[in-house]
């Protein structure tokens, strides 16, 4: 019997690229799903239902309305890590470190979202930048105020968006105006839970802003939390720069390391994400991969900062492979452009004497965080079954980059020309459960 949702009501047909499996661990022939005139069938329900060769395009589907994107490629809409929607409009604050940075400017911009008025206009904003550059899901950081998050949840609902959120965390170490008592923020996170984990594409992540800014009980609270949501995600900051760590060995002066303090409160797991892992030891390596965890990798915040060097290798090494993921990290972070931040992600590994391909990049920005994510059975990939979430990228949308694509002589070249020279202007298009939010061409 044929449903509404296995009825085709789109056809996208131009080159199309999604990604099997990690190309650092299986080789790119392996990983790479890609036709050079390909076609993906969008159901009326929002999802894919068939994506291939356009040659083999099932005649079922064959009646179905076609744009057509011959000269751009096609892949699924790009997905950040770790991002921080309060610090939305401060890009290009500059500070000395990260804890001065965090002083000057983070804590006072978080503070401005006790207003529920303010909230709700940011979180449009927000949004916006984030699907004009292409990012249709997100793993957002929020504020201590609940209600921040709650409009971050209503206006990713109102637009079908894939969207991870949750109050922060903090109950020490910052302003008054951004901390919580711990019982009080635990309550306020299991409401919120109760509002919102799970509804249509949200999912609620339990978000501790740092080990820095959350005592022994805020961090017991959370691990119970995490212990009575096990479908919940874990969200966190570790090992980002020297200063921050030799806080932390003031601050818990038992631990073995950073990475220690979060294991002991029964926050490492296959559900937890930590934003960047610059400095992390050969024992912590250990830990998170036994633990089936994700380090996020901020490129474009590390260097801004001057935070460090991630090593890509060390991270990810075969013989305790620690899962990797990649991210804007605005507003450390410097642009909204994932393209972008895969440039930076390119250039670190080169500095560190790593190899950083184009297909390495691409897989990062899809499938890779969709696992981080705990979310590649629903997105990530160009696969039937999934959101229809789609970006379309211009290899020829600005001159210098029509200029360099005349030299590009296979996929992996185009691929990474716009890594490297791309941004917003190379979007031509994007669709979010099969409707076009964005692009006018």
């Amino acid at each position: 019997m044929t449903t509404g949702a296995d009825v085709a009501a789109l056809v996208l047909r131009g080159r199309t690229l999604s990604f099997g499996d990690d190309p650092r661990v299986v080789g790119s022939d392996e990983a790479v799903r890609s036709h050079e005139d390909g076609a993906v069938v969008v159901g009326q329900g929002g999802r894919i239902l068939w994506h291939g060769a356009f040659a083999d395009l099932p005649p079922a589907h064959a009646g179905a309305p076609c744009e057509r994107h011959d000269d751009a490629l096609i892949l699924p809409g790009l997905i950040d890590a770790h991002v921080h929607f309060p610090q939305h409009r401060m890009l290009a604050a500059p500070a000395h470190d990260l804890l001065e940075w965090l002083d000057r400017f983070a804590f006072p911009e978080e503070a401005r979202y006790a207003s529920p008025d303010h909230a709700a206009a940011a979180a449009e904003s927000f949004l916006d930048k984030l699907v004009s550059h292409g990012t249709t899901s997100a793993l957002v950081f929020s504020t201590v105020h609940g209600q921040a998050a709650d409009c971050l949840f209503r206006a990713a609902r109102r637009r079908g968006l894939c969207l991870l959120t949750g109050a922060t965390m903090m109950d020490r170490n910052a302003p008054g105006a951004v901390t919580q008592d711990a019982e009080a923020s635990a309550r306020e996170s299991a409401a919120l839970i109760a509002s919102w984990h799970g509804v249509e594409r949200l999912r609620y992540a339990l978000t501790v802003r740092f080990a820095v800014t959350s005592s022994e009980e805020q961090l017991r609270l959370a691990g119970e939390l995490l212990a009575d949501h096990p479908g919940c995600l874990l969200h966190t900051h570790l090992s980002e720069s020297a200063a921050e760590i030799e806080l932390v060995q003031r601050l818990f002066p038992w631990s073995k390391d950073y990475t220690h303090v979060y294991e002991r409160f029964g926050l490492l797991g296959e559900n937890a994400v930590f934003a960047h892992g610059i400095h992390l030891s050969e024992r912590e390596c250990q830990a998170l991969h036994a633990a089936s965890s994700t380090v996020v990798h901020c490129p474009t915040s590390n260097a801004f900062l001057g935070s460090g060097l991630f090593d890509i290798e060390h991270v990810g090494a075969a013989r305790r492979p620690v899962r990797v993921g990649i991210a804007t990290d605005i507003a450390g972070g410097t642009s909204y452009s994932l393209l972008q931040t895969l440039a930076e992600a390119y250039k670190t590994a080169r500095l560190k004497g790593r190899s950083f391909s184009a297909f390495d990049g691409f897989y990062l920005a899809t499938l890779g965080n969709a696992r981080g994510l705990r979310l590649d059975a629903e997105i990530g990939t160009l696969d039937a079954g999934r959101w229809a979430d789609v970006v379309v990228l211009d290899p020829c949308a600005t001159p210098v980059l029509a200029a360099r694509h005349e030299l590009s002589e296979s996929l992996e070249d185009v691929l990474f020309a716009l890594m490297m020279l791309g941004d917003d202007r190379a979007v031509r298009a994007v669709y979010v459960r099969g409707r076009r939010v964005a692009g006018g061409r």
